[in-house]
């Protein structure tokens, strides 16, 4: 199993989970987030005066999938998550990392995630 952390931008949420939905995968924990990388924020007006926002809202899912689905949901979350054919800076970041277990606190216990 593997977990995938998906940093997006906000927009970009709802497609990506209709589109992950119609692969079949159907379970996500969704969270804000702020931060920045080489976008380094932006700097925006208000009543007259320029003031600099370091931190940019963003989405991070956490997305655990059998090994048999990870390349198509990487595929899924890089597709719909770019914007423009090549993608832009601030688009976001995937990370995938090892999961050796879940535990459901029902009681169950398994290697079955999606």
């Amino acid at each position: 199993m593997k977990m995938i952390l998906a940093v997006i931008q906000p927009t970009k949420l709802d497609a990506l989970r209709d589109a992950l939905v119609r692969i079949g995968v159907e379970r996500m924990t969704v969270c804000d987030a702020q931060g920045y990388g080489r976008q380094k924020g932006r700097t925006e007006m208000y009543r007259g005066h320029e003031y600099k926002v370091n931190l940019l809202r963003k989405i991070a899912l956490e997305i655990v999938v059998n090994d048999d689905f990870l390349e198509r949901t990487l595929d899924v979350i890089t597709d719909v998550s770019r914007t423009g054919s090549e993608g832009n800076i601030g688009d976001g970041k995937v990370f995938v990392l090892p999961l050796a277990e879940a535990i459901d606190l029902s009681g169950v216990r398994g290697q079955q995630a999606v």
